[in-house]
């Protein structure tokens, strides 16, 4: 080996070996903090009479976890771990049960979905395919966005991550079009970046809460109400049915506000339809690779449709899918291993899922659930009072959260039961709250995987993100509750 020897003299004055330690671990105050919250719960407030003791133990635990998750004194996965370990050790929960998680489906599918975009990203498909948009469309900036924006739409469904489709497939295209018309991070971001990254974040929630398998939350949202007893029948049309008129009007709507709000200097793009047939003449007919995804994200896609007709689950049609692309060669299995944010959200996303369903078997989510409602019966508010309330605390409560996916696996099941204790219909309860935490991926740089990818690419600053995300946040919610709420009753969901 070639050993490296260092004299006293080149490191300067090496301090004496006792005073030498650097603490390497987790962010002390962050750490005393989500404990804290913890131990306050744990001990400093009474266990109300009606709520087991394991039962309070374990909320003490998941709020550490939870705190822990917004002020990151770890890295995700490994302060889940943490309070995982944290209920085994004070024997608040079983090995099997802390685990039990761990074989949810929908968990197996958020990470299923991680390989197929994996897939479209490797093979150029979804490039592809929103190149093919800006060819049709992009002769003008708002054009562009809406071209990019409407290919999102049809990606979505099949690419069952938000994340993967920003990082994926519509940053690196942004990033090209705005360097072919001179707008690159920093004086010259407003030309065209801004904008192009900016209507891409805020048009996602809608092509997200569009299509049950959208985006990864979706399908969570829905196991979380069935564990309440609301089951959807042919979930996959019923969602689309539901979400299809609001979601069309907001894809109609935000590309227009960002460009009122936020105008980029330039307004035209002759050249983008031009470099984007020729990269089409360049990357020539389909290759195999990608008319194998075509075919087996093809069958998947009617097999999330239809599968009901079959009686073949979401997760087992996305087995069958996944099965076809590893035996086709389409992804390699050193793909998948690599992969790290799949087996990242397994780990962190099966413990939270986890404790809440232990939350719920012993019996906090119902006595929450009905001390709120009970509490607000005494004001005389009727459902849909409530309803509205609910859902503008859970819009507020995301500025506080750091994943879509984390604040459902953390709150949506408390609020759901709360709602329909307070008399609302449990199929409206289930689907509004699915739909409603695809609308606050864009209200800050950390609300959602994509934010922090489109974020990240250092073309808008931080107050613009703030200022952008909060108007358009509560637009998308006005749009969903007035528009939405119009085309629900027309539909017979209340």
């Amino acid at each position: 080996g070639n050993a490296v020897t260092f004299s006293a003299a080149d490191l300067g004055e090496a301090p004496k070996s006792g005073a030498s330690f650097v603490w390497k671990g987790a962010k002390l105050s962050a750490a005393a903090l989500s404990v804290g919250v913890g131990l306050a719960v744990q001990f400093l407030i009474p266990c109300p009479a009606a709520v087991a003791p394991q039962a309070w133990t374990l909320l003490a635990i998941f709020l550490s976890t939870i705190t822990g998750l917004v002020l990151t004194p770890l890295p995700v996965g490994a302060w889940a771990f943490l309070g995982l370990s944290t209920t085994v050790v004070t024997k608040t929960l079983t090995f099997q049960q802390a685990f039990s998680a761990m074989t949810n489906d929908v968990i197996w599918l958020i990470v299923l979905a991680f390989f197929f975009a994996k897939g479209f990203v490797q093979t150029g498909l979804g490039d592809r395919v929103a190149t093919f948009f800006v060819k049709t469309m992009g002769k003008s900036t708002l054009g562009l966005s809406y071209g990019l924006s409407i290919s999102e739409a049809l990606l979505a469904p099949a690419m069952p991550s938000t994340t993967a489709r920003a990082g994926g497939v519509y940053l690196p295209i942004i990033k090209s079009l705005a360097k072919n018309a001179g707008s690159e991070p920093g004086p010259t971001a407003n030309k065209l970046g801004a904008f192009l990254i900016q209507t891409q974040l805020q048009s996602s929630g809608h092509s997200s809460a569009m299509c049950m398998t959208a985006a990864a939350q979706n399908l969570l949202s829905l196991k979380l109400a069935a564990s309440l007893g609301v089951v959807i029948a042919s979930p996959w049309l019923t969602w689309f049915k539901a979400a299809c008129v609001p979601a069309i009007v907001g894809l109609a709507v935000t590309p227009l506000l960002v460009f009122k709000l936020m105008p980029p200097e330039i307004q035209d793009t002759p050249e983008a339809p031009l470099e984007a047939a020729k990269k089409l003449e360049k990357l020539g007919p389909l290759s195999q690779d990608e008319t194998m995804v075509v075919v087996t994200m093809g069958l998947t896609v009617l097999l999330w449709i239809f599968g009901d007709k079959i009686g073949m689950s979401s997760v087992t049609a996305a087995m069958l899918g996944m099965s076809l692309q590893l035996f086709t060669g389409v992804i390699t299995w050193a793909d998948c291993l690599n992969e790290k944010g799949a087996w990242d959200t397994l780990l962190w996303f099966a413990v939270l899922i986890g404790m809440s369903a232990q939350l719920n078997q012993l019996g906090f989510i119902s006595f929450l659930s009905d001390t709120v409602a009970g509490a607000l019966a005494k004001t005389a508010m009727g459902w849909q009072q409530t309803f509205v309330l609910l859902h503008a605390c859970y819009f507020g409560i995301h500025y506080l959260f750091a994943s879509q996916t984390a604040q459902v696996a953390a709150l949506s099941t408390a609020f759901m039961a709360m709602m329909i204790a307070s008399g609302a219909p449990p199929m409206l309860a289930g689907l509004t709250m699915a739909f409603h935490t695809n609308l606050f991926g864009a209200i800050t740089h950390y609300a959602s995987g994509q934010g922090a990818v489109y974020f990240g690419a250092g073309f808008v600053d931080l107050p613009t993100t703030f200022k952008l995300g909060g108007i358009l946040g509560i637009v998308n919610v006005l749009i969903w509750g007035v528009v939405g709420g119009a085309w629900w009753k027309v539909i017979g969901l209340y």
